[in-house]
């Protein structure tokens, strides 16, 4: 019982995060490019158009890796460090006005990304669990 238990949350975990990474980070980014691109210059990014392919790219596959427990530790890692930089330079709230709506709402991101980045390092170091790719492509 408590193995199934463990089973299922490592899928439930793992899925949840493959599907944020999928829709609201690649593919809204895809559907939504010229959009992303102008959020990017607001907050002074350099070289929009790669970084912004580079991204998507990462999110939509990683998702889709982290969705089916494919080569999980290296995927929750790399997509970590994504969200790491994200935070870094795109709500970077420190510089902001205080007391802003703005300000408070990259403070809010940037707090949600540590809790994203927790997950992904847990996945990193634990793997993507019995019920994933990884798991059947060991036996």
């Amino acid at each position: 019982m408590r193995a199934n238990f463990e089973n299922l949350m490592s899928l439930a975990g793992r899925v949840l995060l493959g599907i944020y990474f999928f829709v609201p980070g690649g593919l809204a980014k895809v559907f939504d490019y010229s959009g992303t691109a102008n959020y990017m210059a607001d907050q002074g990014m350099v070289l929009i158009p790669l970084f912004l392919v580079l991204t998507i790219v990462i999110q939509l596959g990683g998702g889709a890796a982290m969705i089916m427990g494919y080569q999980t530790q290296i995927v929750a890692f790399v997509l970590a460090g994504l969200t790491l930089v994200i935070s870094i330079v795109i709500h970077d709230f420190w510089t902001m006005p205080t007391g802003e709506l703005q300000t408070a709402h990259e403070t809010q991101n940037f707090v949600k990304n540590l809790g994203i980045m927790a997950g992904l390092l847990a996945l990193a170091g634990l793997g993507g669990g019995n019920w994933s790719l990884d798991a059947r492509l060991k036996s």
